[in-house]
């Protein structure tokens, strides 16, 4: 029988809110998601556990009994986990982040580096991460932080009042190719001509502002290529196969190095905002320091 612990707080929440969507709200999941988990836990079990013909729902025999087991399983794991996290706070807690690919390389590093200076020194473990993912991880618990681009209009968001989030930064995307034989720019976005496009992927995050801006611009292009990865558009733009949007830390290097030119106006490119976010629940005691400091002004560009 394999069980996973958050159906047993999925019951609990549902036993005591009487109702799917109400528990789905207060688990943080759609409330189709929330039914699957519920249903997932009743054929682990083997056993119906509500019952949904009545409204509100009840739990069934079975269900009534199930639940004061499923409600000392999540106390005393509970327990064991704040414990645990009592002496991880001795040593010093880790903070788990979850970052979009190309701010663990451009940003990240050198955030570390500015809260050390100003007297923050963190544990972090890192991991790279796509939206979907680092949300997704974020509401399960399974990440203390997310550090994204911020796009109000993107279809992937997280409620403020219980995902709080902080300013951290900005940066831009910017139009980028190779150069040819006199160090000019391969392509011109306002010469008039079809340019081959390295494009994002359907669904990638980046990649809907700048689709908008192509749009807007009515720029004549032909797709040679398509990733959800920032890095991957940056080299195949380093092979002089066409143009790339891409944040301008991460070619920060390569703009200096004369290796990649931006081929457009200040027209051409799209503004970023950096964000960290948060659960309204954390209780971390390094994250809870981390936030003061960020409100602040600690760690936060001017």
């Amino acid at each position: 029988m394999n069980l996973e612990t958050k159906w047993l707080d999925d019951f609990v929440a549902l036993a005591a809110c009487r109702s799917f969507s109400r528990a789905a709200e207060k688990r943080f999941v759609t409330q189709p998601a929330f039914s699957r988990r519920i249903q997932s836990l009743e054929a682990a079990l083997g056993l119906t556990l509500v019952n949904r013909t009545v409204t509100p729902i009840e739990l069934t025999e079975a269900g009534l009994l199930f639940l004061s087991t499923a409600r000392n399983l999540t106390e005393q794991l509970g327990e064991v986990v704040r414990h645990l996290h009592n002496i991880e706070g001795q040593q010093g807690e880790v903070l788990q982040i979850a970052a979009a690919h190309s701010l663990t390389l451009g940003f990240f590093p050198a955030w570390m580096a500015r809260l050390r200076r100003e007297g923050l020194p963190l544990n972090t473990r890192l991991v790279a991460s796509n939206v979907g993912e680092a949300v997704h991880a974020l509401r399960e618990g399974a990440c203390d932080l997310i550090l994204a681009y911020y796009d109000p209009d993107a279809a992937l968001q997280l409620a403020p009042e219980l995902f709080p989030s902080l300013h951290l930064g900005e940066t831009s995307m910017l139009p980028v190719c190779a150069v040819d034989a006199q160090g000019l720019p391969l392509f011109d976005l306002d010469g008039g001509q079809s340019v081959p496009l390295l494009a994002y992927s359907a669904g990638a995050f980046l990649g809907r502002s700048v689709n908008i801006l192509l749009r807007q611009r009515a720029l004549r292009s032909t797709t040679v290529y398509e990733t959800a990865m920032a890095d991957s558009l940056k080299s195949m733009a380093l092979q002089g196969l066409g143009v790339a949007w891409v944040p301008r830390l991460s070619v920060t290097a390569e703009l200096a190095r004369g290796e990649l030119l931006v081929c457009g106006g200040e027209h051409w490119q799209v503004p970023l905002e950096i964000r960290l976010y948060r659960s309204a629940l954390q209780r971390k005691a390094a994250v809870r320091l981390l936030w003061r400091k960020l409100e602040a002004g600690v760690g936060v560009e001017g």
